[in-house]
């Protein structure tokens, strides 16, 4: 009896799904167009990868999942629930209401209850004010029935909790325990207004992430498959447990290019080097630190919202295999940014469609064989020569953005359009294009580790630093437990402290992660 693996990663244009058996080997791996409601390709993808592997059934013991779905929630403003968002910290905050800067679509939806209430914390940890209780019993009240999950955020809640953790009390103590309910603390970092955001926007993709999560669960049942643990894949390259995802739905953005790291890092056997990830739709580019993605040290901005939790550092292009290149009377050329997307197979040229596309370029030039190469014969070579120099350029120019430094670094190509980037680049060592490349992504999110990461602003002089980072250390190898992970495979992958001047008691800003194999 073996133990198997389905691995699913969903992108803009195809969905991809993998089984490896228990040393990480593909046994079968399938591409499906991802479908307008997203679901059903990932219900076609698994069904098809099952039946094309002859695996048996009662042997899948874990299947991972990498998605979009609170992405596009969250972009298209659709799906989202019903939320209040309360902020504690009157009467220090009141100049700045929560949703600022926020674009008027989503703040029309979000910001129907919006309450600030007397409470929060100095950045020394003294209370500004005592947290209004009787004003939070009011709010309480008046909710009811009117929304579906809570986002509650209080000033310097990273230094300390205890305000945010008595606001979930009251709420679920008045709206019942089943009430989700996203408190700062645990999703974003020091910085009020970008976390409020984060965590806004977290408690706005809850019911998202139930919807995805039973209708995985539930086609893997139809497909026979009970036994199954189910992960989600998070945007730092590791899993969350089912329980772990219904909490922080937010975590899951961006999880896509990181599954293609991963996956990039394992199929090649390097830890450090720029990964390539060609799609449909776009190129995203990463670097890979230690095997893990490197994260960005930027507020990042979804659906048009700043927001301060981990994303990985990634420069994505207009470039895939079903960009549009458009051609003047006068020669003149222009690549994208628009793709055809998962129609590619009936709007591309080699496939009898009316569309020019890179697919196409790269076919006329006998750099690749897809579709019928006659369909492009009348092309004219020249032309495409320089289309095609102008599509190389357009990743090396990204690849250029990522290094630290002018030296050549290795490169991986990964994803199903790598096609379109040649064997050699500028400014590359060496361009590593690994055996099942096309399915990198979903197989990032079948080996991919659990992990759990803390970031807290401790107080130095209580416990002296060696105390206080093991601490640390502890509480990030809790937070990979609870999420799923074994703990005597647990390790700290990454820590940074960064001592704040500014502030009394020796403070420090520690950010520990620690990652782990899962609990089998």
């Amino acid at each position: 009896m073996g133990i198997y693996r389905i691995g699913i990663d969903v992108g803009g244009t195809n969905t991809d799904a993998v089984i490896l058996d228990e040393d990480f080997n593909v046994i079968g791996e399938t591409k499906t167009p991802t479908t307008e409601d997203v679901s059903s390709g990932i219900y076609k993808a698994m069904k098809e990868v099952i039946n094309s592997s002859n695996v048996p059934l009662s042997d899948i013991k874990y299947a991972m999942l990498g998605t979009t779905h609170a992405t596009n929630a969250i972009v298209e403003r659709k799906r989202l629930n019903s939320i209040a968002i309360i902020r504690l910290g009157a009467p220090a905050t009141l100049a700045v209401k929560p949703l600022i800067g926020v674009p008027d679509d989503l703040r029309e939806k979000l910001g129907k209850y919006v309450y600030i209430v007397q409470g929060g914390h100095e950045f020394d940890g003294r209370e500004i004010m005592p947290l209004d209780e009787q004003e939070l019993y009011r709010i309480a009240e008046e909710m009811k029935g009117q929304v579906d999950s809570v986002a509650i955020t209080s000033v310097f809640s990273p230094v300390s909790r205890s305000h945010e953790e008595r606001a979930a009390e009251i709420i679920k103590e008045v709206l019942g325990e089943e009430l989700p309910v996203s408190l700062s603390c645990e999703i974003g970092s020091v910085g009020l207004l970008e976390r409020e955001n984060a965590t806004i926007l977290n408690a706005s993709v809850v019911n998202v992430a139930k919807t995805t999560i039973n209708g995985f669960v539930n086609a893997l049942r139809e497909e026979g498959i009970h036994d199954a643990r189910v992960f989600l894949g998070q945007n730092d390259g590791t899993l969350m447990s089912v329980d772990y995802a219904l909490k922080y739905p937010i975590l899951t953005v961006a999880c896509g290019p990181t599954n293609s790291l991963r996956g990039a890092s394992y199929l090649s056997g390097h830890d450090n080097a720029i990964v390539v990830d060609v799609g449909g739709t776009t190129t995203d580019v990463g670097v890979l630190v230690s095997s893990f993605p490197r994260e960005s040290s930027l507020a990042v901005e979804i659906g048009g919202a700043r927001t301060n939790f981990r994303m990985p550092d990634l420069v994505s292009v207009g470039l895939g295999g079903g960009t549009i290149v458009r051609i003047q009377e006068n020669g003149e050329f222009t690549i994208g940014p628009d793709s055809v997307g998962y129609r590619l197979t009936e709007k591309a040229l080699v496939f009898g469609g009316d569309t020019l596309t890179t697919t196409d370029v790269v076919v006329a030039l006998g750099k690749a064989e897809i579709g019928d190469s006659e369909k492009v014969r009348h092309l004219d070579q020249a032309l495409l020569e320089s289309i095609y120099a102008e599509m190389t350029s357009m990743v090396e120019l990204a690849v250029d953005r990522m290094k630290t430094s002018a030296d050549p670094v290795p490169v991986i190509l990964v994803g199903g359009g790598s096609i379109l980037v040649p064997a050699t680049l500028e400014g590359a060592s060496e361009v590593i294009r690994p055996k099942n490349h096309g399915v990198a992504n979903a197989i990032g999110s079948a080996i991919a580790q659990v992990s759990g990461q803390v970031e807290r602003v401790f107080s130095l002089d209580e416990l002296g630093r060696e105390k206080t980072l093991e601490l640390a250390k502890q509480m990030a190898v809790n937070e990979a437990v609870e999420a799923g992970a074994d703990p005597n495979t647990c390790d700290i992958v990454d820590i940074e402290d960064v001592p704040l001047a500014y502030l009394p008691g020796n403070a420090t800003r520690v950010r520990v992660k620690a990652a782990g194999e899962l609990a089998r």
